[in-house]
């Protein structure tokens, strides 16, 4: 009898892993389609263009008539990229993010609504509006550096520390 029991035992531990797996494995593909409507795969593309700039521009001051070697070379920085941070380096990283942080029920909510009207509204206006959002922030943060700087300076004076230059 107690063999029976082992045996009914493994058979459902068996049977628990297996639904475990197909969860995480459906939690996965949730992430992985909520970061296909997220456009994630295209978070590396501001990096990318930032490195064609600084080509671009070191290129300003080559001689004449050397465009092939501009292109070559950012060609093979295109390569290094794709090596570090292409899509398929960090799709495995993102979806273990997402997992780590979503519930298979949120993704499924997070996905239902990025893929109403509204939810692809927001997907097309939020760059521009972290863009605009961090540029406001950016102003007032200004206006407060100078009394923080006192601050800084006033609570090293109290300290006997020595100035900063």
């Amino acid at each position: 009898m107690p063999r029976f029991h082992q045996l009914c035992a493994a058979v459902l531990l068996a049977a628990g892993s297996s639904l475990a797996m197909a969860d995480a494995a459906s939690h996965a593909a949730d992430a992985e389609r909520f970061l296909k409507l997220a456009h994630a795969d295209k978070l590396t593309v501001p990096v990318y263009g930032q490195v064609q700039q600084m080509f671009a521009q070191r290129f300003a001051q080559a001689p004449e008539g050397k465009q092939a070697v501009l292109e070559s070379y950012q060609a093979k920085a295109n390569a290094a990229l794709d090596k570090a941070v292409g899509w398929d380096k960090l799709k495995p990283d993102m979806v273990k993010l997402y997992t780590s942080n979503f519930d298979e029920k949120e993704l499924k909510e997070l996905i239902r609504f990025y893929e109403s009207p509204l939810g692809q509204k927001v997907l097309q206006k939020m760059p521009m509006l972290t863009a605009q959002s961090a540029q406001i922030t950016q102003g007032k943060l200004e206006t407060a550096v100078p009394e923080v700087n006192k601050l800084l300076a006033d609570m090293s004076n109290e300290l006997g520390l020595p100035k900063q230059p």
